[in-house]
This record gives structure tokens, C-alpha cells and sequence, in this order.
């Protein structure tokens, strides 16, 4: 094992211990393995003292001019999974992809200048980060999402429970994952509350639903209960918990069916932003979703249309309130 791998290794280590969520440790993984090949391959380093900001910024030249999954950690992997396959093999990696990949790479030498003293210098304390142009999150018309929904067959168990599940992630702002993992003691149907144990960032919190979501979800439960013993609020027709990528799959059927793009965290996108329309404050919202601080929650959120803060003025402008201006 050569010094920077070792140094990899106890990175990841470090991370374990932590806590991180296996969706961050894996993107850790795969970004720094994909880094140290580069290093062994273009300018044979081994040693991790030897990394320095130049390398770094070559490698993110490199990553904008190699395309999508023409480098790989093991070469053995291609006879595998056949990358050349894909749609979108050698298609240019987007910025964000490449910013991601250069914060992985932060974090990593930040750990070990600052928590380690492994290094005399840290080559990423002036790297600059990529610039990512931020897209517009779309939001979903109420005429569309009714159609959408409208998609599910409900005489089915599993149409029937994917309706249910797209009106509880719009109307309570949960991620899929938490959805998928409530069992009915979560909720509380008098205070109309569900108790979310398994959140993102480990920290249990309570998201909340509406009168009609009460009602849909005891029907729900009925329903279930009638052909299912399964723990899980939203099961299989097996009775085991749902795959999010199941669900992702069904949804974006549904939506494929009327023609319109839909996934899951477009559902918890949307409740923010009809939140905030509606008069929802952001300190309550960064709270129901789940989010460290108000900052984070406006920084992901705070991309209203035109038309939507014009609509928003018309409420709220000082001449409609103050009869005496």
C-alpha cells in the first residue's frame, strides 16, 4: 500500500467514525480513488506530501475535457459493466459534477493538514472552486401535479400506494427515504405529525401534513391492512420496504404518461416553494425540512420565477395595506 493510499484509508476511517451517511462516504470513496489513480498515472506520485495545488488544477482540466466513464479506479471493472454502452459515455461531466468532486477533494486535504498535520502545506487552501451555473428548480403547476397523480391506478395495491406516497412527499417536504421508512406507530394522527427517525443528516425531527392527508392516509392504512402484515407504512405487495428506485421509476412513468418530468425531490422542491408562496416563514420551513441553519434552506430554495414574485408583491405591497399612503 502506497502513503497516499494508506492516508485514503484513514480518511475513510476517520469519516466512518463520524457517522456520515453511506451515500457520502461512497461519493468520498469514489472521487479520491478516481484521484489517486490520476496522480499514480500522469505524474507517478505516491507520496501525498508531494501533491500540490498544480495537481490539482490539471486534474480539473482534466476532468472537463475527459467525458463521462472513461476513467475508472480498476480497469478491470470496463469487461464488467461495459461503460461504452451507456447513453451518455464521453459526454462532458457537468459543473456541478466537477464541483462536487473538487469539495471531495477539499475535504480530504483539509482532514489531513488540519486533523492529521500528515502535510507541511495544504495545496487546496487557494483553490479556487469551480464556478456552477444554478439552475432554476421548476415548479410544478397544481393542474399538473393533478394530473400526474391522476396516473395511478389506485384498484392496485402498488398504484394505489404510489399515489399516497407522491401526496404525503408534497404535502409533508420528507425525502424519499424517510417516507419509505415510516412505520404507522410514526404517526400521530391527533397532532398530525410524523416522526422522522432515519433523517439525512441523523438528527430526528417532525414533519407535518394537512387535514386531507390525515384522511387519505387512514383510508391508506385500512387498505394496507387488509392485505398486508408488513411493519412498513408504504410496502411491497411482498410486504418488504420500498425501494426508492422503485418508486422513482413509478413516479417518473406517471409523468412520462402526461408529459412531464417528475422525480421524488422535485415533490420536496415544490412544497418548499409553495410554503414560502403561501406565506410559510423560512425559519419554520428550515426546520420541517430538515436543514442545519435558514441559510441553507434559502440557498437551495431562493429561485422564485418572475411571475411568482410578482404574485408574491401583489400580497404583501405597502399601498394595499395602508389606506392613509
Amino acid at each position: 500500500m502506497t502513503d497516499i493510499e494508506f492516508q485514503l484509508d484513514n480518511f475513510m476511517l476517520y469519516c466512518s467514525s463520524k457517522n456520515l451517511s453511506r451515500k457520502t462516504l461512497a461519493s468520498y470513496e469514489q472521487t479520491l480513488k478516481l484521484f489517486v489513480a490520476y496522480l499514480k498515472n500522469e505524474y507517478q506520485i505516491e507520496d501525498i506530501k508531494k501533491v500540490q495545488s498544480g495537481h490539482i488544477r490539471h486534474y480539473i482540466k482534466y476532468l472537463r475535457e475527459r467525458g463521462k466513464y472513461t476513467v475508472v479506479n480498476n480497469e478491470e471493472s470496463k469487461q464488467c459493466n461495459h461503460p461504452e454502452n451507456r447513453k451518455d459515455y464521453k459526454m462532458e461531466l457537468s459543473m456541478t459534477t466537477i464541483a462536487n468532486y473538487v469539495r471531495n477533494i477539499k475535504v480530504f486535504f483539509n482532514y489531513l493538514y488540519t486533523v492529521e498535520r500528515e502535510i507541511p502545506k495544504n495545496p487546496v487552501e487557494k483553490l479556487e472552486n469551480p464556478k456552477v451555473e444554478r439552475k432554476m428548480k421548476k415548479t410544478i403547476t397544481p393542474e399538473e401535479l393533478k394530473k400526474v397523480f391522476g396516473q395511478f391506478e389506485t384498484s392496485t395495491f402498488h398504484g394505489y400506494r404510489n399515489r399516497v406516497i407522491s401526496r404525503i412527499l408534497l404535502d409533508t417536504g420528507m425525502r424519499i427515504g424517510e417516507c419509505l421508512s415510516i412505520l404507522p406507530e410514526n404517526i400521530d394522527f391527533q397532532h398530525k405529525s410524523i416522526h422522522i427517525t432515519n433523517a439525512k443528516n441523523k438528527q430526528e425531527r417532525f414533519v407535518y401534513f394537512s387535514f386531507k392527508s390525515a384522511n387519505e392516509l387512514k383510508q391508506w392504512l385500512r387498505y394496507k391492512d387488509r392485505y398486508s402484515e408488513s411493519p412498513f407504512m408504504f410496502p411491497t405487495t411482498k410486504g418488504t420496504k420500498l425501494d426508492v428506485r422503485n418508486f422513482e421509476r413509478a413516479l417518473r412513468d406517471a409523468g412520462k404518461k402526461v408529459g412531464i418530468h417528475i422525480h421524488p425531490h422535485q415533490l420536496r422542491n415544490n412544497f418548499a416553494k409553495y410554503y414560502i408562496l403561501n406565506n410559510g416563514d423560512w425559519f419554520s420551513l428550515c426546520r420541517i425540512l430538515g436543514h442545519s441553519s435558514v441559510e441553507v434552506t434559502q440557498k437551495a430554495y431562493l429561485d422564485f420565477s418572475d411571475e411568482e414574485i410578482a404574485k408574491k408583491y401583489q400580497k404583501h405591497s405597502p399601498l394595499t395595506f395602508i389606506e392613509e399612503l
